[in-house]
């Protein structure tokens, strides 16, 4: 296909995904106001502070609608992500290998599922303890005056931040595709990913949570092999292929039998 031809594939796939998305968020948005998402953001500050009537505060006017539309575009994106990820496979599986289309594919939908592992672990098991932590150096001098855009803007990129992390593999995966990390490498720095993610683990749990410490620990160590384990498979298939290519090789470079037994 022609350069400019790519480039009106490309701004087609563009404007489909916008358009999704665009759909999505309204769909959304719908969903947070009618099933009162916020509510449910909420109610780890109302367990946090054993306030089941807390309210956060609004400094303006348009506040609440604004949080919404924020809400809405989060969701908006989790709803059109099988539509992006068609967008983005058709692009760009025209130049793939037939092994790394059987690869992509199953990983994009497998990055989505982790992703919505880590934010529910944040929602149910680091959020908790995080207030609980923050709420213990309230003094008598001090009254919690929760403001809706900053608390909740806390909250929100807690749950992102963790559904990023659960994306390990994922990225592990897509390292291995392009040849940059090997199994074996991987291997070899196992203590060093392990010391990482201990310390990673120490500063998304603050405070004496050392049991928590350790829950969170696990499923990041478990990933991390999981890692591995992915690039195990995607390095077997290329030794596979490469393995084919050459005895194809040598058996277009070798003449055939009769014709060496008339000679």
């Amino acid at each position: 296909m022609p350069f400019l031809d790519h480039l009106e594939e490309l701004r087609w796939r563009i404007l489909w995904s916008m358009l999704a998305l665009v759909v999505s968020s309204i769909i959304a948005f719908a969903l947070v106001y009618y099933l009162d998402v916020l509510d449910l953001l909420v109610q780890p500050i109302r367990d946090a502070y054993d306030d089941p009537d807390l309210r956060l505060i609004n400094l303006s006017p348009a506040d609440p609608f604004f949080v919404t539309l924020r809400l809405a575009i989060y969701g908006g994106i989790i709803l059109s992500f099988p539509i992006l990820v068609y967008q983005v496979w058709a692009f760009l599986s025209p130049a793939l290998e037939k092994d790394e289309k059987r690869a992509i594919v199953p990983a994009l939908y497998l990055g989505l599922i982790l992703f919505v592992g880590g934010v529910a672990l944040a929602y149910f098991a680091a959020l908790p303890v995080t207030l609980e932590f923050f709420k213990a150096f309230l003094t008598t001098s001090l009254e919690a005056q929760l403001e809706i855009n900053a608390t909740l803007g806390f909250i929100v990129k807690m749950l992102i931040a963790f559904g990023v992390v659960f994306e390990l593999p994922i990225v592990i995966l897509a390292l291995s595709l392009m040849g940059l990390v090997t199994p074996a490498f991987l291997r070899s720095k196992r203590r060093h990913a392990v010391v990482l993610i201990t310390i990673l683990a120490s500063f998304i749990t603050p405070g004496d949570a050392i049991t928590l410490t350790i829950m969170m620990m696990l499923p990041l160590v478990l990933l991390y092999e999981f890692g591995i384990f992915l690039s195990a498979g995607v390095y077997r298939r290329r030794q596979k292929a490469e393995a084919e290519a050459d005895r194809e090789r040598e058996a277009r470079l070798e003449p055939p039998t009769d014709s060496v037994e008339k000679r």
